[in-house]
């Protein structure tokens, strides 16, 4: 791993452990502040300064446009869920959008039954995708950008996915819309954002579930994470809830240690952002990251449990069949 990202993580603390259910949390702080000054894509959508529609009337299904107004750049988190238009959509990768600039996105559906206009452009959902779904995703576009350098994802793997959590959550959508099965479990979710709190100066967290480590998420700049801390606990407590709720476990800092040891091991490959910067792609035997990168700061990083290996081919038939696809 190139040594910007070993000094990287060697600079991460960590904070005490906090537990609800079969989820735990250690809150990620990083006590140099970053350099490059952003929005969040709430922040951006409440001062309307983003504007965010289908590619053109007909629409297609994993691109956007979205026009940022701001004198400053939008950070749009990978997996963040934008919400109206023909569709609702998830982002495939984290994006630094450029100000006073017009960008189209790579996006990925999570309302299979529904081709039709709710509203003209797209709002922030105030949502993340559930992280097991955000690993399947992040896992067919390293393979796409790193053979084809397009940020494609699997859309039939997203779908079959969703399809997937509906059952467990037990959850009927009249469009399969990932975005129902969090309204049906608001009461649920809102338990762990109470039990999950800020801690001041926080920048990401690292995440257990069932006493193994499934996820982390940092981001450089402090006032962007605050607007997507309750996103993010929400994210990967929606998929801690499926779990045996009756088994207890013990975390340790060792624990992270040998976590840090092992995505440090990570081969990497890199290729230009959508927006600003670079954009990495790690994947270690345990774990599989990505991180975007702008004048030599890491903008944000995530790491998730690896799902294994991907076939390349099998995607692009998804895909395909996705983009054919008659609503």
């Amino acid at each position: 791993m190139d040594d910007m990202f070993v000094n990287y993580f060697d600079g991460l603390e960590f904070g005490e452990l906090q537990q609800f259910g079969v989820m735990g949390i250690l809150p990620v702080f990083k006590r140099k502040s970053g350099n490059n000054g952003y929005l969040s894509l709430k922040e951006a959508m409440i001062q309307d300064l983003l504007k965010i529609t289908e590619l053109n009337d007909s629409g297609a299904v994993p691109q956007l446009k979205v026009m940022n107004n701001s004198e400053l750049p939008v950070l749009i988190l990978d997996g963040e869920e934008l919400m109206g238009a023909k569709q609702n959509r998830i982002v495939n990768t984290s994006i630094l959008l450029r100000e006073k600039f017009e960008t189209i996105i790579p996006v990925s559906c999570v309302e299979q039954g529904r081709w039709s206009y709710t509203s003209k452009n797209f709002q922030d959902s105030d949502r993340i995708a559930n992280s097991y779904l955000r690993n399947v995703k992040s896992t067919s576009v390293k393979q796409s950008v790193e053979s084809t350098g397009e940020y494609l994802s699997d859309q039939g793997a997203v779908w079959d996915e969703i399809h997937k959590l509906q059952d467990k959550m037990e959850v009927n959508s009249p469009t399969s819309a990932l975005g129902d099965v969090y309204d049906a479990k608001s009461i649920d979710l809102q338990e762990f954002v109470k039990a999950f709190k800020l801690m001041e100066g926080q920048k990401g967290l690292l995440v257990f579930v069932d006493g193994e480590i499934i996820g982390l998420d940092v981001v450089s700049n402090e006032s962007a994470y605050k607007d997507l801390h309750e996103k993010l606990i929400k994210s990967y407590a929606l998929d801690s809830m499926v779990q045996d709720k009756n088994i207890k476990f013990n975390i340790n800092i060792d624990m992270v240690h040998e976590f840090i040891k092992e995505i440090l091991k990570s081969d990497e490959s890199k290729n230009e952002s959508v927006g600003y910067g670079l954009d990495y792609r790690f994947a270690s035997k345990l774990y599989t990251g990505s991180s975007l990168v702008y004048k030599n700061e890491v903008i944000h990083v995530s790491f998730f449990k690896s799902i294994g290996d991907y076939d390349i081919r099998e995607m692009n038939r998804h895909i395909t069949r996705a983009n054919l696809r008659q609503y």
